[in-house]
């Protein structure tokens, strides 16, 4: 460890750090929610066995889990300006890893939602509520809880993997990290130096993961 390393590693800090907290921590934040969204309709479509919707949400859970990440923002980003489509590469990031992600949470939350035993289900009908009312009340707080782990962890996964939007032009983290290394051209001490902020940055997450468990399971009780 050279003093000019050392010297080069002080000042990217910053500028990588900055990227982190403007371009990656909001993509991933987005990205997330949206597919959260996503992936609560299409668990419910599926736990209903709603005909042809049930379908249409197999499609694209087994065309999204069955092809790379990489691939699909390729695909959106440069192949949808092939018919006139063109999207912005902060938006397309969003919208690709929301997609990307809403189909693996579908399939966690549609097994959690079948871990709910039946008989609570037939006991909300008993006292009248509708089947919206007993997903909303009954249903979907249990499942949610029991999804919540898992769901953490996608949410940790999620912000290595926006790394891959450097790919597409969105100047997060790893791409400001590659154009400052194309300046000093010392690729394992600025690489591991981006890699140490993904680690705090997952450290973060981990922790509050940790805390959310603790309160889910501190309520479950009461």
């Amino acid at each position: 460890m050279t003093e000019r390393i050392i010297n080069i590693l002080i000042q990217s800090f910053p500028k990588i750090l900055v990227p982190g907290l403007l371009k990656t921590i909001p993509l991933t934040a987005l990205a997330f929610s949206i597919g959260f969204c996503i992936a609560v309709v299409v668990a419910l479509i599926q736990f209903a066995e709603i005909p042809v919707l049930r379908q249409v949400c197999r499609f694209y859970i087994w065309v999204i889990r069955g092809t790379p990440l990489l691939v699909q923002l390729f695909v959106i980003f440069y192949g949808l300006p092939r018919v006139g489509i063109l999207i912005d590469p902060f938006p397309c990031a969003v919208i690709v890893f929301a997609v990307n992600e809403g189909a693996y949470a579908a399939e966690t939350i549609r097994g959690a939602l079948e871990s709910v035993p039946h008989g609570q289900i037939e006991a909300g009908y008993c006292v009248g509520m509708s089947w919206v009312q007993i997903m909303y009340r009954i249903v979907l707080p249990q499942a949610l809880r029991t999804a919540f782990p898992t769901l953490g962890n996608e949410l940790i996964s999620m912000v290595k993997d926006t790394s891959l939007a450097a790919n597409i032009t969105v100047t997060e983290m790893f791409m400001t990290t590659q154009r400052i290394n194309s300046v000093y051209y010392e690729p394992l001490a600025l690489y591991l130096e981006v890699g140490f902020i993904y680690l705090m940055f997952s450290t973060v997450l981990t922790k509050l993961q940790s805390l959310g468990e603790k309160r889910l399971a501190s309520y479950g009780k009461r």
